[in-house]
């Protein structure tokens, strides 16, 4: 049993040592540097992920090797028949910057161990498919000519390399999931090499195409009973080191299971998740969610919950509400050409994008002081001082915006400019009351609050 005084030292003790582990760092960056690294990141906060792979023939999720527990074998026909004829990626960047994404992520290798580089540390690649060319090069190019930073997906899996050892994630994983199964398929695996053919892979991809801005590397997925891998198998911390030391203002994402460095990671990457479960932050970390147009991440045929443009919108403005960014998913086809319905999704985008994207650019959570009314959501940019109210719903009535009085110097559409009329409400007077007109053509309309000096 412990004494009051023991117990006080104990937890002394576990607050020291959180605090300890918290603060335990692979470099020397300061905060300060590390917002300027981050700087164009938090400012942009709209993304284009692009899935695409072999996975792209079977059209059935880009997990299907493992879904259906495909050998290298059966997957083969999908590396021999590989060939995007329509890949045209000056046309795909023109479609993101359209829709007003400032950044790209490109999957150099998924998981199914697949490279779109031409890497020369193995023939799994799309220089050697009737591609015959280096297909992220192509994408590294067409994206920077628009002014498109540019990012990196690498996974950290691999289905293909015969050295990857087997478990719980893998598609050869043993059924009876016992421990002697699994060292019986493993046998003759090597993971000093895959582990080695992982760091040179990004490597090439960190020295070969320029100055890279984003890098997403994923997934950990640690497991008490061995069957899973985390930053001891990948060689996180080393991994880092590297990635920090060829590109010194790259931006990571927080997957290589680093979370007891406060360096570690650049910001945390929700999936999926709905707008009302974002949060501001997520351990210390700004977020980036990313989000698919339908179902899946590469292209998927008959897959058919394709999100509309006002749930891909209010994705967008909830993030930038609480400070974070959005990153959004397209899966072209095996033919290289984005999918009618992704094309329709983000000419959706493009048109809302074209007139209010100053209520996302360079904003960010607004100031405690301002409450979002019901059924709206607040955006604010602190070096206009603008306050951007999204109409969520709109009802043409009174729309009160509590404790605003006196804050507040001009209002007006965001699309067009055109005048917001206000008045003083409430007991005190300290309420503005916005008589909303006859709703515009407009998906979800923005009004622009300019603030006192």
């Amino acid at each position: 049993m412990y004494t009051a005084k023991k117990s006080f030292l104990f937890i002394f003790s576990l607050l020291l040592f959180r605090e300890m582990h918290a603060q335990k760092k692979l470099g020397t960056e300061t905060r300060q540097q590390k917002e300027k690294r981050m700087a164009w990141w938090a400012h942009d906060r709209f993304g284009m992920f692009i899935h695409w792979g072999l996975y792209a023939q079977p059209a059935r999720h880009e997990w299907v090797k493992r879904w259906e527990r495909m050998s290298n074998e059966q997957y083969q026909p999908y590396f021999d028949m590989f060939n995007p004829d329509m890949f045209d990626p000056k046309t795909w960047a023109k479609q993101a910057k359209a829709a007003g994404m400032k950044y790209a992520v490109l999957t150099t290798k998924h998981h199914e161990g697949f490279c779109l580089f031409d890497s020369k540390y193995t023939d799994y690649k799309a220089t050697n498919t009737k591609a015959k060319r280096d297909l992220v090069k192509e994408y590294v190019d067409a994206f920077r000519a628009e002014g498109i930073k540019i990012g990196f997906y690498y996974s950290l899996i691999d289905w293909h390399h015969p050295d990857f050892t087997v478990d719980g994630m893998h598609p050869l994983q043993p059924k009876s999931e016992a421990d002697s199964d699994y060292a019986k398929i493993n046998k003759g695996r090597d993971w000093a090499k895959y582990k080695a053919y992982l760091h040179n892979q990004i490597r090439e991809l960190l020295t070969n195409y320029g100055k890279i801005d984003i890098l997403w590397l994923d997934f950990s997925y640690p497991n008490p009973n061995g069957h899973g891998k985390g930053k001891n198998d990948w060689g996180s911390v080393e991994l880092l080191k590297m990635i920090r030391q060829l590109q010194p203002g790259i931006i990571v994402d927080n997957r290589l299971d680093l979370d007891e460095y406060a360096d570690g990671a650049d910001f945390a990457t929700p999936e999926q998740v709905k707008p009302s479960e974002l949060q501001s932050q997520y351990g210390g970390l700004p977020f980036e969610t990313c989000q698919t147009f339908s179902g899946s991440w590469g292209y998927f045929r008959d897959e058919n919950s394709w999100k509309s443009n006002r749930e891909l919108l209010t994705l967008l403005i909830t993030a930038v509400s609480k400070s974070g960014n959005l990153i959004l998913n397209v899966g072209p086809t095996a033919r290289g050409y984005f999918d009618y319905r992704a094309v329709r999704a983000l000419d959706s985008l493009a048109m809302w994008m074209k007139y209010n994207n100053q209520a996302i650019y360079g904003c960010t959570q607004a100031p405690a002081e301002f409450k979002a009314p019901e059924n709206t959501l607040l955006t604010y940019n602190p070096v206009t001082k603008k306050l951007y109210l999204h109409l969520m719903q709109y009802n043409q009535a009174a729309l009160t915006l509590p404790g605003y009085a006196g804050k507040i110097k001009y209002a007006q559409f965001l699309h067009d400019n055109s005048e917001i009329k206000w008045q003083a409400a409430g007991d005190n007077g300290s309420n503005l009351v916005i008589k909303l007109p006859q709703q515009p053509n407009v998906e979800i309309p923005v009004i622009e609050l300019t603030l006192q000096p």
